[in-house]
């Protein structure tokens, strides 16, 4: 992976830059998550062709659920491989928020095709459809097994590595789709209840529905630069003044992120007479690393109160 490193200061401030992804590019990791993409994208054309043909309602809602966890494996891929492309002038972060922009469009394209799916559930419900329950069967538990085996591809993941957990999550939520799509081709074969079809496509739309939800509220919120989840920064703030002597008062602090796992932050520091700036800026940033997971920190010493404008208009004891 591409990283770099430099810290300069100007005027009391002081940039620790870390362009590099959260996790170190593992070319092992890497082949796994490419190869679990490539088996779940055959078996969702799979699922989709034979719940066309089929008439299958809970194969299509399983597709379209399988979808979803594509789109997580190539994130988790692209996390990696966008890792180690270098910034340039134009992105001087690189390219790791165009998972995030990516997963967003993504979530917005899965729920409408809950609203697709809900509807054609109501009106199978109204009128039932044939169905061929054979080869409804046969697809449900060709992409149960796939879904086995891409679990296992996956393996562990390391406790930081968020795209590759986050994957695995969207394949075990597939997995009870599978599963789902199975127990209404088993019910429609030997019981004829053609209903079961339409009401196994809701509960899997809703897996569906959860995963996008959750996919659209955490991509909104990084694009939105909120704080990273789990973060408080009034417990960031008040760390780093218990922690490190001589640092008497910290404030403006901004933290966000670039994707899933790069955070960022920024914030302004008061200190004794007797602690010197670089010292003081090289254990905020040794710190917040530490700690808070932050790769990127912006440390400004202020001398007294904030210059106008200092502070982007903004009270210098706000946090945000």
């Amino acid at each position: 992976m591409s990283s770099h490193h430099h810290s300069h200061d100007h005027g009391d401030h002081s940039h620790d830059h870390h362009h590099s992804g959260p996790v170190s590019a593992d070319g092992r990791r890497e082949r796994r998550l490419l190869y679990a993409f490539g088996l779940t994208a055959i078996t969702l054309v799979v699922e989709a062709v034979g719940g066309w043909i089929s008439g299958s309602l809970a194969l299509l809602a399983d597709a379209g659920h399988m979808l979803v966890d594509a789109a997580a494996l190539m994130f988790a891929w692209l996390g990696i491989w966008f890792a180690r492309r270098p910034a340039d002038s134009l992105r001087s972060f690189g390219y790791a928020r165009l998972e995030v922009l990516v997963g967003y469009t993504n979530s917005l394209s899965q729920i409408l095709l809950v609203a697709w799916i809900g509807y054609e559930a109501v009106v199978r419900f109204v009128q039932p459809a044939p169905i061929l329950s054979g080869m409804m069967l046969a697809v449900a538990s060709a992409g149960l097994m796939v879904n086995l085996f891409v679990l296992r591809v996956l393996g562990g993941h390391d406790h930081d590595d968020l795209n590759t957990a986050a994957a695995r999550l969207h394949v075990v939520g597939d997995l009870l789709g599978s599963l789902g799509a199975v127990a209404a081709a088993l019910v429609v074969r030997y019981f004829g209840w053609l209903w079961a079809d339409p009401l196994i496509s809701i509960l899997v739309s809703l897996l569906l529905l959860n995963s996008a939800w959750h996919l659209l509220r955490r991509s909104a919120h990084i694009l939105l630069e909120g704080v990273p989840e789990g973060l408080d920064v009034d417990v960031l703030r008040r760390d780093i003044e218990s922690a490190i002597a001589g640092v008497r008062e910290i404030h403006h602090v901004h933290v966000w992120q670039l994707s899933g796992g790069q955070r960022m932050a920024t914030l302004h520091a008061r200190l004794d007479d007797d602690l010197a700036s670089d010292q003081a800026i090289r254990s905020i940033q040794e710190l917040l690393k530490a700690r808070f997971a932050v790769s990127h920190a912006t440390v400004q010493i202020d001398a007294g109160d904030c210059a106008p404008g200092g502070c982007n208009g903004a009270p210098c004891a706000s946090n945000r």
